[in-house]
């Protein structure tokens, strides 16, 4: 008997230690489980405010907000009232004034120091009392317009007027409007031409750089084709300053090309530029004036200031809007319209303080009372007889009294021997 109770006890003794050893990573892993979310809770008990801590920081506020002078406490500012609605003509027409404001009209493309350095002509006033706009074609091939044609191609810093006109449209310093077909400038921002178009319709050669830009070599640039401009200038007369001014408004280059055969050249205007935005660099660039001094140089602008240009007349502003291809049947009526033109803005010039043959004298007055009075006219004329006779008179008794006077003339005759 004592033999079996030991072997059941060592049989439940060991029994019992595999249900211990089986259990023990169970309970590892609820111990394990526990602590973790143990940890959670303190975490979130830690980020969340506690409930008194908030209390607290209120009243301290509160406490501190009251022990602050009035002085110290800053009033909040006051909405500003949103601007009302502006009708779209008001609000265009400021648009316009910000814009005339921001952009200068002329000689943007250089600075305030250059306009200074190369001073311009003075503007011409809107309200003159007299003006007369006339539309002149010059041909460069002539003596007194060579200086515009020369160089060909540039020659270090020197270049004809062209090439000059030309680089100033392509680097964006001044601007190039269209040449309508009916022959009349417009200067609105419709009218401008880019400087990719212009090469493109006249077949200029050129090359496009890897970082966008063009280049343009100065032997692709057709100065030598273009032999004359077209040229609009005013006359007017300034009541301020009581002179007589002959300025100009506009500059329009033509290329001339045959037709394959040689016989005749078409013409084609290339654009507009206004002389406004061009005087600024014209005045740095020189030209030859002289064929026997080749000393005498003077600028561009001086040379269109002082009208040393020579052209001939092809249009006027006038009622009709023609030209005087279109109202003159032949180059002969051509040819004394232009001279009849040109003598009636001479006579306006040399006339502005009255005519100089017939002068505002007591004479001139006299002949014209006389000549409305036939009787006094009469009278003058005998009056005139008389005086001239009794001059006459005196004239013939002055020479008598000499010659009886005056000594006898004795001539000697020499014999000979």
């Amino acid at each position: 008997m004592s033999n079996k109770v030991r072997i059941v006890s060592s049989v439940l003794l060991v029994s019992l230690f595999t249900l211990h050893l089986s259990a023990q990573p169970a309970q590892r892993r609820a111990a394990l489980s526990k602590a973790q979310t143990q940890e959670k809770a303190q975490t979130e008990t830690k980020t969340q405010p506690q409930p008194q801590a908030q209390a607290k920081a209120q009243a301290k506020a509160q406490a501190e907000a009251k022990t602050k002078p009035q002085a110290e406490i800053k009033p909040q500012a006051e909405p500003k009232p949103q601007p009302k609605p502006q009708p779209k003509a008001k609000a265009k027409a400021k648009a316009n004034a910000q814009k005339k404001q921001s952009t200068p009209t002329n000689t943007s493309g250089i600075s305030t120091r250059a306009q200074i350095s190369y001073p311009t002509s003075q503007q011409m006033k809107e309200d003159v009392v007299w003006r007369r706009d006339i539309y002149r074609e010059i041909d460069l091939t002539q003596g007194d317009n060579a200086g515009l044609y020369y160089p060909v191609e540039p020659i270090g810093s020197q270049m004809n007027l062209f090439t000059y006109l030309f680089k100033l449209v392509l680097s964006g310093q001044i601007k190039a409007y269209e040449y309508r077909l009916d022959g009349n400038e417009s200067f609105e921002p419709d009218a401008l031409i880019k400087p990719l178009a212009l090469l493109d319709n006249y077949h200029i050669y050129y090359e496009r750089m890897d970082n966008g830009r063009l280049k343009l070599d100065n032997s692709d640039i057709p100065s030598k084709e273009v032999k004359a401009y077209y040229v609009k200038e005013t006359s007017y007369y300034d009541q301020y300053s009581a002179t007589f001014h002959t300025k100009i408004l506009a500059l329009c280059p033509i290329m001339s090309s045959d037709d394959g055969f040689g016989d005749v050249e078409t013409k084609y205007p290339l654009f507009w530029v206004k002389y406004d935005d061009v005087a600024p660099f014209l005045a740095k660039q020189t030209i030859m004036t002289s064929d026997l001094n080749n000393a005498a140089t003077m600028s561009v602008d001086d040379y269109f200031v002082k009208n040393m240009y020579q052209g001939k007349i092809y249009k006027t502003n006038n009622m009709l809007g023609k030209t005087l291809a279109q109202y003159c049947p032949n180059d002969t009526a051509m040819q004394k319209e232009q001279a009849r033109i040109e003598a009636e803005l001479k006579a306006f010039e040399d006339n502005i303080w009255g005519d100089k043959v017939r002068k505002d004298s007591l004479d001139s007055i006299a002949k014209a009372q006389l000549a409305l009075d036939p009787k006094q006219a009469k009278k003058a004329a005998k009056a005139n007889r008389r005086s001239k006779n009794a001059t006459t008179g005196k004239k013939k008794s002055s020479k008598s009294n000499s010659g009886g006077t005056s000594s006898r003339r004795v001539s000697v005759r020499r014999e000979r021997h």
